[in-house]
């Protein structure tokens, strides 16, 4: 059975009983004052018996009444009541055709039905911007794959028309195409792993992984003019050291890439508070405007300044992954732009300990 006839038979059933005990509760209390004897008198006087041949046939005919009434508006009451389950129903239906731009939108007063529907809405929202950034995110990492495959058949190409080709020259550039492939690759696949959260947690010091990444990077920092400071206290939180590792190093490769072409400046320091921990990572570099902030943590995001002809401009994922690991962590990743010119980033993680306040 349907619950709309389950709701039916349910509002009668009651209606029905309800009947049944007025009418018993007639019959006992009232009845029971009647005597069962024939009542002599000028006029006539109905005994019990009378009052139940009169009685019963009236009561049958009422339940019989109650009965189509219970029926019929227990039909239509459950017909309103579940109307939102149908509409809900339908967008549910949609969204299992594809179709995630349909919404509830449940009107009138705010019940569980208008809560439930408000929630569907809320997870099809969500849904339709995933799917949205997914195959967003297909269609950049296509094209960036495609870009050093298509390298790659065009030196080939070349050479094998080329009677004069220099194999050494060949090897060293299908080298560098093929390092770049691999980078995207592994930068797709780390990804991939924090925003699966596939990781085991541990506790983790981010001031000796801030102060790694930085001894890691000082000769490119070195080549390229930059100045980078550590400072700060340690912060210990619970999380992936391996990928916690890789957000401190993408954040400092990024401040000493995107800096100023001489006399550059990184500035690399950890707080830690009652509730919450913070990673700052701050660069001089050229203005960056508002309106692009909060676009460079998209994939393949490159900003204002980074072009392919540099050596270090990586794939554009650098500051998405670093977005992605602290969102795996139950963190959250700032961007801020100087005043006068480069990034501040801030990463806040949560504390292991978090300390009540007074």
């Amino acid at each position: 059975m349907s619950a709309r006839l389950k709701l039916t038979l349910s509002y009668a059933g009651i209606v029905v009983v309800s009947g049944i005990l007025l009418l018993a509760a007639v019959g006992l209390f009232l009845l029971r004052y009647v005597p069962d004897v024939q009542i002599v008198a000028d006029i006539f006087v109905p005994n019990r018996s009378d009052l139940l041949r009169a009685f019963v046939p009236v009561a049958a005919t009422v339940m019989l009444v109650l009965l189509a009434i219970g029926l019929a508006g227990g039909w239509i009451l459950a017909g309103r009541m579940l109307a939102p389950l149908d509409r809900i129903g339908a967008a549910a239906q949609l969204a299992a055709e594809g179709s995630l731009s349909h919404r509830v939108a449940l009107e009138g007063p705010r019940d569980e039905f208008r809560d439930l529907a408000d929630v569907f809405d809320s997870m099809l929202e969500q849904l339709e911007a995933q799917v949205a950034e997914q195959q967003r995110f297909a269609a950049n990492a296509s094209h960036e794959l495609r870009t050093p495959l298509a390298t790659s058949q065009a030196l080939l190409e070349v050479a094998r028309t080329d009677p004069a080709r220099d194999v050494d020259a060949l090897i060293s550039r299908l080298q560098e195409v093929n390092a770049r492939a691999i980078e995207l690759t592994e930068a797709l696949l780390l990804l991939s792993r924090a925003e699966r959260r596939s990781f085991t947690r541990e506790s983790v010091d981010l001031s000796l992984l801030a102060e790694e990444a930085v001894e890691a990077l000082l000769p490119l920092a070195d080549r390229r003019g930059v100045t980078v400071e550590v400072s700060g206290v340690a912060a210990l939180t619970l999380g992936s050291t391996a990928l916690l590792q890789q957000l401190a190093t993408n954040l400092v490769l990024n401040a000493i890439v995107h800096n100023l072409p001489f006399g550059g400046q990184v500035a690399v320091r950890t707080h830690v508070q009652p509730q919450a921990l913070a990673l700052v990572v701050e660069n001089t570099g050229p203005v960056v405007p508002a309106h692009l902030v909060a676009t460079l943590v998209e994939p393949f995001r490159r900003g204002v300044e980074r072009t392919r002809s540099d050596d270090h401009a990586g794939v554009g994922l650098g500051l998405a992954i670093a977005e992605r690991i602290t969102r795996a962590h139950g963190g959250s990743l700032v961007l801020t732009p100087r005043l006068d010119g480069g990034l501040i980033v801030t990463v806040w993680l949560p504390h292991p300990y978090p300390v009540s306040g007074p």
